[in-house]
């Protein structure tokens, strides 16, 4: 279980993660790195670091994935295992955050904190974009950007079901790492 005290102490403390290093398995599969953007975000950056940091994001699927807009994953309370049918609605043992948005803009590569329709309820969740979505600007927050692996990005498992829902098995996350 994380604390808020935590998460607070990770956003003022020396060695703040500056990436993430994602393996992909399914069929997509290679690894990504994202830059985080603690500058922009950094209460959003300090709760998926804390996250990546215990293992939590290991194993979770891409449980939504829209052609032609984003590939959403995150939830570790329902993204893993057998029983995946509840996969995106569900968040880690941590708060919520409040919005942290900002001026950079929903384009290719870019990943965003997902979040139901209150704007202070991202936690866990984010989505990484195929293309640019200019409607997204300034609704929801932006933590980062996919310097390598894009390619691989856009080989992950589209969603055939309602609004991107998998069917099927699901790419996942197979590990998930922070870097300095």
């Amino acid at each position: 279980m994380y604390k808020l005290g935590a998460i607070l102490a990770l956003v003022a403390g020396p060695a703040f993660a500056s990436g993430l290093e994602i393996d992909i398995a399914g069929e997509a599969n290679g690894t990504i790195k994202i830059d985080l953007f603690e500058d922009t975000a950094p209460l959003h950056v300090a709760q998926i670091t804390a996250i990546a940091e215990a293992g939590d994001y290991d194993g979770v699927v891409f449980h939504r994935v829209i052609d032609g807009f984003m590939a959403q994953t995150g939830d570790v309370q329902y993204g893993k295992g057998e029983n995946i049918r509840r996969a995106g609605t569900g968040a880690s043992d941590l708060p919520d955050i409040p919005a942290e948005f900002s001026d950079r803009p929903f384009v290719t590569g870019i990943v965003g904190m997902a979040r139901s329709s209150n704007p202070n309820s991202a936690n866990s969740q984010f989505f990484i974009m195929f293309t640019e979505y200019p409607s997204l600007n300034n609704q929801y927050t932006v933590v980062g950007e996919v310097t390598e692996g894009m390619d691989i990005v856009n080989q992950i498992k589209r969603g055939t079901g309602g609004n991107g829902a998998m069917v099927g098995t699901p790419d996942m996350m197979q590990a998930v790492r922070v870097t300095q």
